[in-house]
């Protein structure tokens, strides 16, 4: 049995995959072009990927193929069609990351809520060094509790949002994207009620033709000048130029997001202007990949290969 990890470096390299050698040879490739694909594949019996392109271009040439395993939760890469006509089983992976994704959540808001960034900088410059008060005002902010946080996408992640927003006395109300996520936990709003009354709004939902570009200059209108936008769910789901728009011209306060429209960042992507950390933080696509998440990743897919041996 022949595995190929066409790009290892997804998951770190500080993951362990020695028991993977059970299953026969494991062949590792930081990465993996299209180009590259074929030949690294041509006489393996399983591949594991995150984000390599799955289709006829690339597989044709793989005839022992028979198992696909993505580390991830989104197919987008996988030509399913393909894949069943050449009856060669996928699994992907879900559920893995839940408590990491909402940590991370709540890591951005704090950091942009409490204006964090002004008072590290305020230390560091050593503003602080025989100030006249022990405290200082400049920058105000409020306490989380009574305030309203609105979650657009109600799957496991926002639930988990909801739960912990819940525990810090926010009142929590949601819009489901997809229309088949209810709680009777929260309140169920419309998007724009949603977005017109919450203090902080959160994503969590996945890209799909009813939520790409979902959040746009009309939408972020809607929302108050101190409310707080976080997006750990997909890039494309607002669009950049009017977050970027809205940011400069002070329509919302503040914007913490993990995900981009394209991933790594581009040179031409309008929110690389905005260097004010009081009003925009990005962190690079890192809000599901603490250590525990990464290792239960690898272990769902050792189990799904076990799976799919012993059948």
């Amino acid at each position: 049995m022949k595995i190929v990890f066409l790009d290892r470096k997804t998951i770190g390299e500080d993951i362990d995959l020695t028991k993977f050698h059970a299953f026969g040879d494991l062949v590792e490739y930081d990465f993996s072009t299209s180009q590259e694909i074929p030949a690294r594949i041509e006489d393996a019996d399983i591949i594991i990927t995150n984000k390599c392109n799955m289709n006829e271009e690339t597989l044709a040439g793989a005839k022992n193929l028979k198992l696909i395993c993505v580390t991830a939760t989104g197919t987008n890469n996988l030509d399913k069609e393909y894949l069943e006509k050449r009856k060669i089983v996928w699994r992907n992976v879900a559920g893995y990351s839940t408590e990491t994704v909402a940590q991370h959540t709540f890591a951005l808001l704090f950091y942009l809520y409490e204006n964090l960034a002004y008072y590290d900088a305020y230390v560091k410059e050593e503003k602080y060094v025989n100030d006249k008060m022990f405290t200082h005002f400049s920058k105000t902010f409020h306490q989380l509790a009574g305030k309203t946080w609105g979650i657009i996408g109600l799957g496991a992640i926002g639930k988990r949002v909801a739960e912990i927003a819940s525990v810090f006395g926010c009142k929590v109300q949601y819009f489901s994207t997809s229309g088949r996520n209810h709680d009777s936990q929260y309140q169920e709003v419309d998007l724009q009620t949603l977005l017109k009354t919450s203090d902080i709004v959160s994503i969590h939902a996945p890209l799909t033709d009813d939520t790409l570009h979902l959040i746009g200059e009309k939408k972020l209108s809607q929302m108050k000048e101190s409310a707080i936008l976080i997006n750990v769910g997909r890039g494309p789901i607002i669009v950049e130029k009017d977050l970027a728009d809205a940011l400069d011209r002070g329509i919302i306060a503040a914007a913490g997001i993990d995900v981009l429209d394209t991933e790594p960042m581009s040179e031409d992507n309008p929110l690389r202007h905005i260097k004010d950390s009081t009003k925009l933080l990005i962190t690079p696509h890192i809000a599901w990949a603490s250590v525990e998440a990464r290792v239960r990743l690898m272990d769902i897919i050792y189990g799904q290969i076990k799976e799919f041996l012993e059948k």
